[in-house]
């Protein structure tokens, strides 16, 4: 054991590498410990988290095991201090069709209540940093909510976008009702929700759901260098300027104007604050070091 231990410390020694730094190697490599999903780091800088849905035979349908998985992924990334973005995808066939029906076919209402079921689902919208969802071909259902909950959304032109849980005799239980109404208005969400229609990702960007659309190839490497543009800003104001903007889905135009200018004012505590304003009268690129 002592041997097992200097070896250890004679490798850290030798690449002066942190221990923490070997376990994130550890955690982010394809195989790993995640069964349903892959985990790893992307970026010219290796700055942005990235996670791909891993159940190609169903179609990426979410189940317990693969949200859990997304949930410590996700953990993983925010003690990350190098990470500055996540990209969250699927396959170019389905970004998510919904939510794995074999798993909670049978369940009743005494059990999924006393466990509050889908609770947990709610980690990605509660990330500090930036989370891009990347979605081809079917986001249903749950995927559906999934890519809600991300902050931006790009889409593959082929990609689709539906709430079809009516169909089903249900209803969206994971935002679904909430965060398309807040995202397309009334009108449509009501009509996708009652309907369970689906739209294209054209019709997705036209109504206010998606930022932009990409060729299906593209789309992946596109929310990737969005992650990196991102990732090279400030970290702590990245994190200060996500809270101000979800902010206004929660207050009123005065409570949201208000939290605005105190995350503003709290902008020139910072370093990164300092170094940005002199770096644009310097005429220079800012070099900032998320403090």
């Amino acid at each position: 054991m002592a041997a097992c231990c200097r070896t250890a410390a004679l490798l850290l020694q030798r690449t002066k590498t942190s221990p923490c730094a070997l376990i994130a190697a550890r955690t982010y490599s394809s195989g790993g410990q995640y069964q349903h999903i892959i985990v790893d780091r992307k970026g010219e800088k290796q700055n942005v988290g990235f996670i791909q849905l891993n159940r190609p035979k169903a179609l990426n349908a979410l189940c317990d095991g693969l949200m859990t998985e997304m949930g410590q992924a996700l953990d993983a990334f925010e003690e990350d201090k190098q990470i500055g973005a996540i990209v969250i995808t699927g396959s170019e066939k389905a970004f998510a069709a919904g939510a794995d029906i074999k798993e909670m076919q049978n369940r009743n209402f005494q059990e999924c209540y006393a466990g509050n079921f889908l609770a947990h689902w709610n980690k990605v919208s509660l990330v500090r940093k930036p989370v891009i969802a990347a979605v081809n071909g079917f986001a249903l259902g749950g995927g559906c909510e999934l890519a809600m909950m991300c902050d931006i959304i790009y889409a593959g032109e082929k990609a689709q976008f539906a709430q079809p849980e009516i169909l089903l005799g249900t209803i969206p239980g994971a935002g679904g009702t909430q965060r398309l109404t807040r995202a397309v208005g009334k009108s449509l969400a009501m009509e996708l929700v009652l309907t369970g229609d689906r739209i294209s990702a054209q019709e997705a960007k036209l109504a206010g759901l998606v930022s932009k659309v990409y060729p299906a190839d593209q789309v992946v490497q596109e929310a990737i260098k969005c992650g990196e543009k991102i990732a090279g800003n400030s970290k702590l104001v990245c994190i200060m300027a996500k809270e101000a903007v979800n902010a206004a889905f929660e207050l009123t135009l005065a409570e949201g104007n208000r939290m605005e200018k105190r995350l503003f004012h709290a902008t020139f505590a910072t370093d990164d604050r300092k170094e940005g304003m002199t770096a644009f009268v310097e005429k220079r690129k800012a070099a900032f070091t998320d403090k």
